[in-house]
């Protein structure tokens, strides 16, 4: 059988509930569901981090993002970039033969061109390389010249380039990476779309957000039918999964005018929302579509993590890995071919803003169990000259993601300074008789708790090590 082609389709803070066919069809997404027919659906799938940035750098990578030196998303402090050692599956594949491409939003690297898609292993680059972009004033970076906005809605845009490549290319192998930034704020979307949404009662933020949904599902439909109609559907590894959870909770400049910046919907009943290590934030969708080398139409219990998808898609593809530094992920094909895993290795989970703080929204799963560090609440600034500081990001980070030519270089400011108080006490959780993460057993364990916390600790002290290592070859 030739080498599979490789379509990784990535949503932006979508989660379980976001699907038709989770919600009881409040939102409509007939492509998506009929994909669910047709793949191997995992159902204990997790992002590399709540949050964008560095989630990504982890699904490209197979390491946990903070070894990579993508943290946050806060690209005017440099904190969303890739460290130039990292290597990435398109890297990896481009050396195999495979044409390799991105279409949408990368995240891994605003600020300077070393860290360009173009410099990272893709062959072909259209889309934007920061957080987000205003989905009618867009402005795409096409192997690095920009194209200002001709009007359209950029979410059909990144869906007929992704045809493009995949008509470019059918005759040979190759990698396109789907990056859609739906539905992730600045919420917009067709008039049409929303009205059937506003017409059931939701609120205006959730019925947006839908209909952003509802746009994105139309367009994986296009993606879907240029593979059929280029006869390659059966030997292509369609994936769909989405780089972190639902974010519930905007900013006033991401919603229009009026409009609250509450946007929780339903989510399958998940504790917390992106940004957090409860299930809500980190639990995301994955379904894999691949006729020629699997079974659908089933699912598949086994935890799976972003970092593994870097091993198992080079294992598929029989591409050696590049010399580089050591992967954290592991080969699931035979999970997704329903055997049972070799091996169940621990998961771990951390995040906040600026530099890593150990003992504040972090997580280790093993097996059935998990182990939470609940986020602090109450981290400040030190001093009115470091709150000035955080301000002064805040406001460059938006004037930033409007207007990309304009700012060229990260931040020239230090991290502010953060006044922590005590952390709260762990909690630990019984994944398998509570996914919903409602009975809190840290009291009645405290064995396991202490255990699992150390492991935990472990872990940060090792990726740490490896982030300061990182910025410092920078």
């Amino acid at each position: 059988m030739p080498r599979p082609n490789i379509v990784m389709i990535v949503a932006d803070d979508m989660g379980y509930g976001d699907f038709g066919r989770f919600n009881d069809g409040h939102v409509r997404t007939p492509v998506l569901d009929g994909l669910i027919d047709h793949s191997v659906c995992l159902t204990q799938h997790y992002s590399g981090s709540a949050v964008c940035a560095p989630a990504r750098a982890s699904l490209m990578t197979g390491r946990y993002p903070h070894r990579t030196g993508a943290i946050t998303p806060q690209e005017t402090l440099g904190y969303d970039r890739l460290g130039l050692d990292e290597i990435t599956i398109a890297d990896a594949l481009k050396s195999a033969g495979y044409a390799t491409g991105l279409v949408g939003k990368w995240h891994l690297g605003a600020l300077d061109p070393k860290f360009h898609p173009n410099a990272r292993g893709f062959d072909e680059f259209v889309g934007f390389r920061g957080g987000w972009a205003d989905y009618y004033r867009w402005r795409l970076d096409r192997n690095g010249a920009f194209e200002e906005s001709d009007g359209r809605y950029l979410t059909d845009v990144l869906a007929e380039e992704a045809v493009g490549f995949i008509q470019r290319h059918a005759g040979e192998p190759f990698f396109l990476n789907v990056t859609f930034n739906a539905p992730h704020s600045p919420l917009q979307a067709p008039d049409d779309v929303v009205a059937p949404y506003r017409a059931m009662g939701l609120s205006e933020g959730v019925a947006l957000t839908y209909a952003m949904i509802e746009v994105m599902d139309r367009g994986v439909g296009r993606i879907l039918q240029s593979l059929d109609d280029a006869g390659v559907a059966d030997n292509t590894i369609v994936q769909f999964t989405s780089d972190n959870g639902p974010a519930f909770i905007l900013r006033d400049d991401q919603v229009p005018e009026g409009v609250s910046i509450d946007t929780t919907r339903y989510n399958c009943g998940f504790n917390g929302a992106k940004g957090s290590v409860y299930e809500g934030g980190i639990r995301v969708p994955m379904v894999v579509r691949w006729p020629d080398g699997l079974d659908g139409g089933h699912e598949v219990a086994e935890i799976v993590h972003f970092t593994d998808w870097y091993p198992t898609l080079l294992g598929i593809t029989g591409t050696a890995r590049l010399e580089g530094p050591p992967i954290d992920g592991h080969d699931m094909l035979p999970v997704l071919r329903g055997e049972s895993p070799k091996t169940s290795p621990a998961r771990f989970w951390q995040w906040n803003n600026y530099s890593p703080i150990p003992i504040t929204n972090a997580a280790i799963r093993d097996g059935d169990w998990k182990l939470v560090r609940p986020d602090i609440k109450g981290i400040v600034a030190a001093t009115p000259a470091d709150q000035q500081l955080m301000d002064m990001y805040i406001q460059r980070d938006i004037d930033y993601k409007y207007r990309p030519l304009e700012v060229t270089g990260i931040a020239d400011w230090r991290e502010p300074d953060r006044i922590i108080p005590d952390p709260p006490p762990p909690e630990l959780y019984n994944i398998a008789s509570d996914p919903l993460e409602q009975n809190n057993l840290a009291p009645n364990d405290p064995e396991r708790t202490r255990v699992m916390l150390a492991e935990l600790e472990t872990w940060f002290e090792s990726v740490e090590t490896d982030r300061l290592m990182a910025r410092q070859e920078r």
